[in-house]
């Protein structure tokens, strides 16, 4: 469950970086009952980021299949046998 937070409360700094290294979800910050910004550990922030490249490979991987830029294995790894000499 998503932690939302006042933007007042960001004044006890011990606390809310303890918030944020204990939670797996980043931390969503209200200011005058909107929504206002984010936080996160730097862990957690490594983590999405991470993931997020991931899927943008994943994307443009699929994208590549459905538009036929593949090439077959077999043929594609003797080449790189034969280039490397393995």
């Amino acid at each position: 469950m998503p932690q939302i937070i006042p933007i007042r409360d960001l004044k006890n700094t011990g606390a809310i970086s303890q918030m944020c290294q204990e939670s797996t979800e980043p931390i969503y910050v209200t200011k005058n009952g909107y929504g206002d910004m984010v936080i996160m550990s730097m862990k957690i922030y490594k983590e999405k980021l991470f993931m997020h490249n991931l899927y943008d490979k994943l994307a443009q991987s699929e994208a590549d299949v459905a538009a036929g830029r593949t090439q077959n294995a077999k043929s594609s790894l003797q080449r790189l046998r034969e280039k490397h000499n393995v």
